[in-house]
């Protein structure tokens, strides 16, 4: 009898969790003996739909895969029988099992705003280090970045009001569901109702109840009464099970130690504003109202609009799927690289897909309220004006960076977000941040295009 198998990443896993494509170009360069040193950046060419920032994410998990990669004895001889692999040298197969990754990488910090063409990440290692990698950084950076800028926006339109993850069962598979709750959490939520995440990451472990222990008992009110039993300091209850009004006015039978109530569906403006009365008129002013169920920044800023009196939101499926813009379709391209002793500086030129060459910097210029002004994207070594963003993380395959807890990264996050102004940030028909690229990084584009001309290669 087979046995199941959980398909959950392991250490062991982590050489082979890419794209076919770039352990065959690995093999490639091996063969063709081509070790030069190489410099690939990570950006978003364009801003998915209403968004008008990124807040980077990600980082974390990306250090530690640079920093354990490896291609176990098992891996290497899986590999070893793909027919695609018939005609590579056994010596391509030793190279990966003493694979590490000793190359230099610069990035953005976590929870630091970033806008479209502007390299998050830069890794400079052997060619054949700086393509195997390409796979696992996209879809990191990709996916945590994306649900931190969704998970910002839905805390923006919250106003002050909490905001909590509850999207675990409703992401793409657990694994998903924990780095979404780490990003849901940097983007400015409170907590999380995912128990795995809030062990790993010391954040607040959040949650209620579910419909189904309301129907297990008798009537609603003995499904409350028996909660409030076994615990007393953290009373709050679904009260929307049969009727939310009803379900009030049972949850009032509880009395001073009620913390909150949740509802989950029907029409949460009208139904919140009559259950705050019903709440306050038994002197239960305290008492917190939780609205939950397909809430997005749209909703939650419409509610707010016409003086719904909720003050927490659990968000789920909206937020750790970023469903308005599931995917960020971030790039990882080859920008530069050492050949026969020479920096040679590459570019692409593909239709609408067009990359600059050269390792880059992005210069952040601020006013003197430390308001952002505009972004610069320049050569590494360029002297210009405003704060360079992307600092050193990794050198020579080492962790050089003093990683930051959850926590920091997202004072880090709130730090930026209240130094973009307003009209950056509106949820709908946001100003475009101003974004340029300097003379030095447009005199070598231009270089490169002549030299790739003069070659006839375009």
């Amino acid at each position: 009898m087979k046995e199941p198998k959980s398909l959950f990443l392991t250490e062991d896993s982590l050489g082979i969790v890419t794209d076919l494509y770039q352990l065959t170009m690995a093999a490639g360069y091996f063969e063709q003996k081509m070790h030069d040193i190489a410099t690939f950046e990570l950006f978003v060419r364009n801003l998915p739909k209403n968004r008008s920032y990124l807040i980077v994410a990600g980082l974390e998990q990306v250090l530690h895969y640079l920093t354990h990669i490896t291609f176990s004895p098992e891996i290497v001889q899986f590999l070893r029988r793909l027919p695609i692999f018939n005609h590579v040298g056994q010596e391509f197969f030793e190279y990966l099992k003493n694979f590490t990754f000793r190359g230099d990488v610069y990035a953005i910090p976590e929870g630091t705003i970033a806008f479209a063409d502007e390299p998050m990440l830069r890794v400079t290692a052997p060619i054949i280090e700086t393509q195997l990698v390409e796979t696992y950084l996209l879809s990191m950076i990709n996916f945590q970045t994306s649900i931190a800028t969704k998970a910002s926006r839905i805390v923006y339109a919250a106003q002050g009001c909490e905001v909590i993850d509850f999207g675990t069962r409703r992401a793409h598979g657990p694994q998903a569901s924990v780095l979404a709750a780490r990003s849901c959490f940097i983007g400015g939520c409170k907590g999380t109702s995912n128990v795995f995440a809030a062990c790993e990451l010391n954040i607040p472990a959040v949650g209620t109840v579910a419909h189904s222990w309301v129907m297990a008992f008798e009537n609603e009110q003995d499904s409350f009464r028996k909660f409030h039993e076994i615990f007393p300091d953290n009373t709050t209850l679904l009260i929307d099970t049969y009727d939310t009004l009803a379900g009030a006015r049972h949850a009032v039978m509880i009395g001073k130690k009620l913390k909150g109530v949740r509802i989950d569906s029907g029409n949460l403006l009208e139904l919140s504003k009559e259950v705050r009365r019903i709440l306050d008129s038994e002197g239960l002013q305290h008492v917190k109202i939780v609205a939950s169920g397909d809430l997005n920044e749209d909703r939650i800023d419409d509610l707010l609009r016409n003086g719904a009196p909720i003050d927490s939101f659990g968000v789920g499926t909206e937020m750790v799927t970023s469903k308005d813009a599931p995917a960020l379709g971030g790039v990882y391209k080859l920008v530069e690289q050492e050949h026969n002793g020479k920096i040679v500086p590459r570019m692409k030129f593909s239709e609408d897909k067009l990359t600059y060459p050269c390792k880059k910097q992005v210069y952040r210029i601020i006013d003197k309220a430390d308001n952002f002004v505009k972004d610069v994207i320049g050569l590494e070594d360029e002297n210009l004006q405003g704060m360079p963003l992307l600092i050193p993380v990794i050198k020579n395959g080492k962790i050089c960076y003093n990683l930051p807890t959850v926590h920091e990264i997202q004072r880090i996050t709130s730090n930026n977000l209240a130094h973009l102004p307003q009209p950056f940030k509106r949820l709908k028909e946001a100003e475009t941040y101003p974004v340029t690229k300097s003379q030095g990084l447009e005199a070598k584009r231009h270089e490169a295009e002549k030299t790739l001309k003069d070659i006839n290669v375009i």
